[in-house]
């Protein structure tokens, strides 16, 4: 069973940049797909993926990481600047972010106009939609 955990931007807004690491990778951990309003810093970024180097562990084997931006090369003029000003006042809401352990996620792959998420079986367990089929 594959489990997504949404965290809205109010909720990482307040944290420091190493509590916002560190709640992402315990979530994460526990085998659940983060999907967060909102981006992490290049520097969160590269923190989160240190952090995780560092704790591999036979149960713990990385993470699969995506950012989707919207287009702003799509915007006009007006469009960019009431953006950035809304950017400047209330953070970077702009885009997802998707975060999932890598035993879980396989890949992550960014379409303009979708997300792909592959996922594959954990421990060698086959998934219940494909024992039901095994057994017709």
């Amino acid at each position: 069973m594959v489990t997504f955990q949404f965290i809205p931007y109010y909720e990482i807004e307040p944290l420091g940049s190493a509590k916002r690491v560190n709640k992402i990778l315990n979530i994460v951990k526990n085998n659940k797909i983060v999907i967060m309003e909102g981006k992490l810093s290049k520097q969160e970024e590269a923190d989160l993926i240190e952090i995780t180097m560092e704790e591999i562990k036979p149960n713990f084997t990385g993470i699969e990481l995506s950012v989707i931006n919207p287009e702003k090369n799509k915007l006009d003029g007006f469009q960019k600047l009431k953006h950035s000003l809304v950017n400047m006042l209330v953070g970077d809401r702009q885009g997802l972010t998707i975060i999932g352990p890598a035993s879980v996620v396989k890949k992550i792959v960014n379409n303009p106009q979708k997300i792909e998420l592959f996922t594959q079986e954990m421990n060698g367990k086959k998934s219940p939609a494909k024992r039901r089929k095994r057994r017709k």
